[in-house]
């Protein structure tokens, strides 16, 4: 294990470390054939909790990375990522392995991820010590809907500490998913899977301790939900101001737009617009890039609007 020293830790990330290979496709879904002819295939670190990590840190917030990897090249390739952008990384050893995924991605930035379930197992944990010593000095915590993420659960509520989360492609049902939305004071989720966007939304509310849950809803904007307001609001979305290449990642820098509003004090209509201008911009970066927009640009095109 190792704990970089980090003296003035912000937000801390659990889990959503891992590598995902990148194969660009002509179009999704792919047609049926013995063989495909593609681009070149690319390897490279970055998964949901590394690209929030990643967001949130170029907007400034001191961030603490925490996940479990494996003893294998992919998670050298996480390793490096860290240490390249400067985010303090504590990392536990895998029973399984470093987490990995297929990410298809066609010529209009569409995305199809495949999730190897056999890394980062559901006997991996984060020390509960451990969870204590980096909480008390954070300002806030992300947890990942990863297995270990799942395990921190019982732990983080009896820490004075705020928490988020992602629930990505939830589908309004899934009872795994449901436990982050209950153990979460802010609740990000997708609208794809959602039937009913708003239904899912007060139903995150009604478990009880969320006051903030947004459904993201790709160039239609997404639903906003407080629980001081209850009433559902529709907030627009941002055009990216380069061509859209790819989506991975874009939920994650919306969630660190989001957070960076809210925890610099901003009203949630405005904490919205920022993860709508961080969301645009992720859009326009390849796959096989990781570039996160930084503070001073956010603030720029945020004055335009």
């Amino acid at each position: 294990m190792r704990v970089p020293h980090h003296p003035e830790l912000g937000v801390l990330v659990l889990g959503g470390a891992g590598v995902d290979t990148i194969v660009q496709v002509p179009q999704l879904p792919l047609p049926y054939a013995d063989s495909h002819l593609v681009p070149a295939i690319t390897t490279r670190a970055g998964q949901t909790g590394d690209f929030l990590a990643l967001g949130l840190q170029a907007l400034g917030l001191p961030v603490h990375h925490v996940d479990v990897l494996g003893d294998d090249p992919e998670g050298a390739l996480v390793r490096a990522l860290h240490e390249k952008s400067g985010i303090a990384f504590t990392e536990l050893p895998s029973s399984t392995g470093t987490k990995r995924a297929v990410n298809l991605v066609d010529p209009a930035g569409r995305r199809l991820s495949l999730y190897d379930v056999s890394r980062g197992g559901e006997h991996d944990r984060f020390p509960e010590p451990l969870l204590a010593e980096l909480a008390a000095g954070c300002r806030h915590v992300h947890v990942c809907i990863t297995h270990p993420g799942a395990y921190a659960l019982a732990r983080l509520a009896d820490l004075a500490v705020t928490v988020s989360t992602d629930l990505h492609n939830w589908d309004g049902e899934n009872t795994y998913h449901e436990q982050f939305a209950a153990a979460a004071d802010v609740v990000f989720v997708s609208a794809t899977a959602l039937a009913d966007p708003e239904a899912a939304l007060r139903r995150v509310l009604a478990l009880g301790r969320a006051r903030i849950a947004v459904a993201t809803d790709g160039d239609r904007g997404g639903l906003l939900l407080t629980r001081d307001d209850g009433t559902v609001r529709r907030f627009a979305a941002v055009a990216p101001p380069r061509p859209v290449v790819d989506s991975n990642g874009a939920g994650d820098a919306f969630a660190a737009g989001f957070l960076y509003g809210l925890l610099t004090g901003l009203p949630v209509e405005r904490c919205a617009a920022y993860g709508a201008i961080t969301g645009a911009h992720a859009c326009t970066v390849a796959a096989t890039e990781v570039d996160p927009l930084d503070r001073s640009a956010l603030l720029a095109r945020a004055a335009m609007f």
